[in-house]
């Protein structure tokens, strides 16, 4: 491949990822694009910074092992207007509750949710299914084979973190009554987060 400017290779990374939508690994653009992985992320860190210093309607964002373009936050509402669709609902307190059991301790099973949460929670693990923001990810190795769950990268977008590290540390658990104050503050982060209050 012939030798790129930085500023080549940073509009190439643009390209890739406006074209995707989704979000792509860093190791398969850098391998596209035949830089090193490292040299990547500086560059991509660079147009992160740009694009938020210059007020930009799109930003960059890390997710995990990945890149990807969204738009930016504090536009929400007029491409809401233009593109006339509907704010999604808030998540109710049952929903952000069961994201934070997920998040927390995944992977993680219905039961163990439920056992936590002490209620049933097949429809809220469908509405956080069917929203994208867990997914299943392989069965646990025991009777019954339950399915397991794990929060996906739109979870992390819709919060805005780059990796399950950014979560707030839970407290040392002794007892049931300690955990579910544990998982409550969680909640209530959770809840700042989706509000944009963080």
């Amino acid at each position: 491949m012939l030798f790129m400017e930085d500023s080549e290779i940073c509009s190439a990374i643009e390209s890739i990822l406006f074209v995707s939508g989704e979000p792509v690994k860093i190791s398969r653009i850098a391998a596209v694009l035949d830089i090193d992985e490292a040299d990547l992320e500086r560059l991509a860190d660079g147009m992160r910074d740009s694009y938020s210093f210059e007020r930009r309607g799109i930003r960059l964002v890390k997710l995990e092992d990945s890149l990807q373009l969204c738009s930016s936050p504090e536009f929400a509402e007029y491409i809401r207007l233009a593109l006339e669709t509907r704010k999604p609902p808030q998540l109710s307190s049952p929903a952000l509750e069961v994201l934070a059991i997920t998040a927390y301790f995944q992977p993680v099973t219905r039961a163990y949710i439920e056992q936590i949460r002490g209620v049933d929670c097949v429809y809220t693990l469908g509405l956080l299914l069917e929203r994208g923001l867990v997914e299943t990810c392989g069965r646990l190795a025991v009777p019954g084979r339950p399915m397991l769950y794990r929060t996906t990268h739109n979870f992390l977008r819709t919060f805005g973190l780059e990796s399950l590290g950014q979560l707030p540390e839970l407290p040392q658990i002794e007892n049931s009554a300690e955990d579910r104050e544990g998982i409550q503050n969680a909640i209530l982060d959770l809840k700042a987060r989706e509000n944009g209050e963080t």
